[in-house]
């Protein structure tokens, strides 16, 4: 009699308790089909109903007789889940103290049956050709680093500064390009690529770039903005045994690609490569713990040098790639000359320069919010103008219009400053509807386009045109934008955030890539150390000073940052189970608890945790352990009914902004 066999299965549940393999018989009638991949239904006897799971791996019984129950169906026979993933998946949420089904979730997409009924009804895809001259052409492109391809072959880390240009007269980044000859060379060598971006626009340049290089099939895209059968066939081309270049978003870092050569991340301090949904791992960080796991080459590429990757090269971990020949915009720091009113928007040395690159082609003018008035003020005490019914902002769509509040969106007729009791209101700041009516009337006669959320614009022409863009909407011009003035710098440096300074650089130094060769940017109304960042261009320079600014804070990134939040009693016991588990936390470690109660029934806290890299592990095996147990407690008492509140503790570690 042959042996029983037993499937281990990963449920799809995140309940922490539940984040682990559990084993199940195999009925003799399934034991062709439940193969490891493939998605299964099983019983949860605790819970009393079925429950979808994933066969990590088949194993022969251990010969023990320990009752099993068994796997009840098969959900489909198309493995989709294979090893790498889950060992990828497994390590990532170990990292960040939280269950592997969540990263699951993230990445692989729900099944589509018509979908997957045409993937295996169709044929196994080739190996892609890259074309001789399409290598030629991306070894071109690589060749101005000096070492570039030999570091990607030898599978480095690396930090690339980009390139702050566009591409002749393509509606693309030069930075594009760089990250496509990457992806080309390393298919060229039977390998495959992963590329991340941040958002739509960053991906559409990458298609565009890559396009030009290899065919249509050579190329999977990872988002979520297509269909569900679409976006599932293309994850089942992934699964493929045959490279294959995947260019995606944040979730793409997981992308299961075949005998992965290269990942890259584009612009990785922006805020949209950070998972918001549990564990919220950083896609930076995903391709860390897959680099190690995979010894592929890894790519951080940018205008600017996020402080966390900062960290990386000075340790050691990361080496720096710039071009042989730095280049670098035309910079200008335009202040208010003397004679000028300080209450000019523009001062007279950028009007000069938006006024003659209009003869040539288009004029950028970067805004810090959208809208008309995106905030109001009394007129007389020049206090915030507040709603009376949820104290949110107000502002206002257009001159003469009803003040609406930003919070919960009622009209506030007949408002009354409460504290000097003034009718009256004015427009604090102007958004980006405000200045394109501003600009054009400085301007008559010459065509104004607004980009922002609520009017999106991915590229304009080379004619004449003054484009008003909030940051990160910035449409990209055919052969450059003749002149860049970057506004309200000084209002987006006055937002109280620990990597303000940061992020502006951030976003100016990407406005300023999109100027033509030897065309003015102008940064009207700063000074200080990111304003000579950007007229210098030396991004690197400031991120390391800043890394060193916080390190004897105790600041992130230069340590790790953890938040505790739940019930103040079940805070109190992780803190202190946490304390005896790890030891060598010294006592500045754990700030607060403070009480986040909204009601006085239910007393809540929240708690940071800071600690060195060293200490990763040992911390977040013990906060995923306090989590476990605090979930098992709180199932007992309720089977007990007990006093105990549900469980309502959560962990986050890795906070890029700390706050109590």
């Amino acid at each position: 009699m042959s042996a029983r066999r037993v499937a281990r299965v990963q449920l799809d549940s995140p309940v922490p308790q539940l984040d682990r393999l559990f084993d199940y018989a195999i009925p003799h009638p399934l034991v062709a089909d439940v193969v490891p991949g493939v998605r299964v239904k099983v019983p949860l006897r605790s819970a009393g109903r079925m429950m979808d799971a994933c066969v990590v791996e088949v194993v022969a019984d251990d010969g023990t007789e320990r009752p099993l129950s068994s796997v009840e169906s098969v959900v489909s026979t198309m493995p989709v889940l294979p090893e790498r993933l889950f060992a990828l998946a497994r390590k990532v949420a170990d990292r960040a103290a939280g269950s592997v089904s969540d990263v699951l979730r993230l990445a692989v997409p729900k099944r589509m049956v018509r979908a997957e009924k045409a993937w295996l009804a169709a044929p196994v895809p080739e190996t892609p050709v890259v074309p001789a001259e399409s290598l030629a052409r991306a070894d071109a492109a690589l060749k101005p680093y000096v070492g570039l391809a030999d570091a990607l072959d030898g599978g480095e880390r690396l930090a690339v500064d980009a390139p702050p240009h566009t591409t002749g007269t393509l509606p693309r980044g030069a930075w594009a390009d760089l990250l496509a000859a990457a992806a080309v060379h390393t298919l060229a060598r039977g390998r495959s690529a992963v590329l991340v971006v941040p958002d739509y626009r960053d991906q559409a340049q990458l298609m565009a770039a890559l396009a030009d290089l290899v065919p249509a099939d050579a190329v999977v895209r990872d988002d979520a903005d297509q269909s569900g059968p679409a976006r599932y066939a293309q994850y089942l081309r992934t699964l493929a045994p045959v490279p294959v270049i995947v260019v995606g978003r944040r979730s793409a870092v997981y992308a299961p690609a075949h005998d992965t050569g290269l990942v890259a991340l584009w612009d990785d301090g922006d805020s949209l490569l950070a998972e918001p949904l549990a564990p919220g791992v950083h896609a930076r960080d995903a391709a860390l713990v897959r680099q190690e796991l995979e010894g592929s080459a890894l790519v951080f590429a940018g205008h600017t040098r996020s402080t966390d990757v900062q960290r990386l090269v000075e340790v050691g971990y990361v080496r720096e790639s710039a071009p042989a020949r730095r280049q670098s915009p035309r910079v200008v720091l335009s202040a208010t000359r003397e004679g000028e009113s300080r209450t000019a928007r523009v001062p007279s040395s950028a009007f000069a320069a938006a006024r003659e690159a209009l003869t040539q082609g288009p004029v950028l003018v970067q805004v810090a919010r959208p809208g008309y008035a995106p905030s109001l003020v009394c007129a007389d005490c020049r206090r915030p103008a507040r709603c009376t019914h949820c104290a949110g902002p107000l502002r206002a769509a257009r001159p003469g219009a009803v003040p609406v509040c930003a919070w919960c969106g009622r009209n506030a007729h007949a408002w009354t400053c409460g504290h000097c009791g003034s009718v009256k209101l004015r427009m604090a700041s102007s958004g980006s509807e405000r200045t394109a009516d501003e600009l054009g009337r400085a301007f008559p006669n010459t065509r104004v386009i607004i980009a922002d959320g609520a009017h999106p614009v991915a590229e304009v022409d080379a004619t004449p045109a003054l484009v008003i863009a909030t940051r990160g909407a910035e449409p990209i011009a055919r052969g450059g934008y003749r002149a860049v003035i970057l506004l309200d710098g000084d209002r987006m440096l006055q937002n109280e955030a620990l990597r303000v300074g940061e992020h502006c650089l951030r976003w100016w130094s990407n406005a300023a890539a999109l100027a033509a060769p030897g065309a003015p940017v102008h940064l009207v109304g700063v000074a200080g150390p990111v304003a000579r960042a950007l007229a210098t261009w030396t991004q690197p320079a400031y991120a390391r000073a800043e890394l060193a600014d916080r390190a004897p804070l105790r600041m992130p990134p230069a340590v790790r940052v953890a938040s505790v939040d739940g019930h103040a009693r079940s805070v109190d016991t992780l803190l202190a189970e946490l304390r005896e588990a790890v030891p060598d936390l010294d006592a500045l470690a754990v700030l607060g608890p403070v009480d986040t109660s909204t009601t006085p029934d239910t007393p809540t806290s929240r708690a940071l945790v800071r600690f060195d890299y060293a200490h990763g592990r040992a911390v977040a095996d013990a906060l995923r352990a306090g989590v476990i147990a605090d979930a098992l407690r709180a199932r007992k008492s309720t089977k007990d009914k007990g006093p105990r509140p549900r469980n309502t503790l959560r962990v986050r570690l890795d906070l890029p902004e700390p706050d109590l």
